[in-house]
């Protein structure tokens, strides 16, 4: 029997980057700046036409100082633990 995960929550990852930019006041401007990428791929991140690279999410964690590993826990909004995975 194949037990396949859940989806992954890009909704909550996406609100997570909006959430981080307004926080912080940036426009996309700002953000391109102080990631090295464009501001179009922002732009397409966080209204969710994209996903976006693993490369661009490493930018983001830093610009926002925070870690991949937080930015990436938005993905798992809603999901149950996985069987014998401690809190």
């Amino acid at each position: 029997m194949t037990i396949l995960p859940p989806e992954p929550n890009f909704e909550a990852l996406r609100l997570r980057l909006a959430r981080l930019r307004g926080e912080r006041g940036w426009s996309y401007d700002d953000l391109a700046e102080r990631t090295g990428k464009s501001r179009r791929t922002l732009i397409e991140i966080e209204q969710g036409r994209t996903v976006g690279s693993l490369d661009t999410w490493h930018a983001l964690g830093h610009a926002f100082g925070v870690p991949l590993a937080d930015l990436f826990a938005a993905l798992c909004e809603g999901h149950d633990r996985p069987e014998g995975v401690a809190r």
